[in-house]
């Protein structure tokens, strides 16, 4: 198992209260940075290789991460393009293993985690079914298969909100990539990577797992990252 960590972008919508510092920077608590948690984390439950995606302030997130071991890769053009474009910057990183790909603003706890590795489903996408009056990017899935997907869903149409990691494994990856590369061809590059897979649903099953019960957060504003502090039992140090 390997994991790609996607942490090139500006988060612009919390930008204001972090001093221009990428939100995967954010102290959770006791001086821990939240990617220094997840890198930790990872590394705590075996994780063969942690692949990290650089391109706003790059510079930051290697100071915080100080000598741990992960491979970089950069999205040179990560202020005009979408998560998809940091993808294909780190397509040699999808070969060999199975991949977990995930957001780097996204906190899990271990449990949560543990979870994610248990799932042996391939595509899957992880939602939260606890979530669906809240939810900022939403799921529709009937019988565990993902069927509609975006911002715009309301009402009946919204069975949980999605959280920002999908597992992938070694034999799906071909595909992925194949896919990802004709959609960076037709120089669609300013939507997220998992458009890749949403694209698929018409084709072939795309899963999703229910993580409800677990806590997460994505930090897109700046009560998701409170949220985490409360979690974490520190208090709010946004700097």
């Amino acid at each position: 198992m390997k994991v790609l960590i996607l942490a090139a972008g500006r988060g612009t919508r919390i930008s204001r209260y972090l001093s221009g510092n990428p939100k995967c920077t954010v102290d959770i608590g006791g001086g821990k940075r939240l990617i220094q948690y997840t890198v930790d984390l990872l590394a705590s439950r075996g994780i063969s290789e942690t692949g990290i995606v650089l391109g706003y302030k790059a510079d930051v997130i290697r100071d915080v991460l100080g000598d741990r071991k992960v491979t970089y890769f950069c999205n040179p053009f990560y202020d005009v393009t979408n998560s998809i474009a940091s993808a294909w910057f780190a397509r040699d990183f999808f070969q060999g293993d199975d991949l977990l790909i995930m957001n780097g603003d996204v906190y899990l706890e271990e449990k949560l985690l543990d979870h994610i590795l248990a799932v042996r489903k391939s595509p899957v996408m992880f939602a939260d079914e606890s979530r669906k009056e809240t939810a900022d990017y939403k799921f529709y899935y009937e019988n565990g298969l993902l069927k509609k997907y975006g911002k715009e869903l309301e009402g009946n149409d919204i069975t949980g909100e999605y959280i920002g990691i999908g597992r992938f494994d070694e034999h799906f990856l071909p595909e992925f990539s194949a896919r990802m590369n004709e959609m960076i061809g037709r120089q669609e590059h300013s939507v997220w990577w998992e458009n890749v897979v949403y694209s698929m649903t018409e084709s072939r099953p795309v899963y999703v797992e229910n993580v409800s019960g677990h806590f997460w957060a994505e930090v897109d504003y700046i009560e998701d990252y409170e949220r985490i502090l409360e979690h974490c039992g520190a208090e709010k140090n946004v700097r």
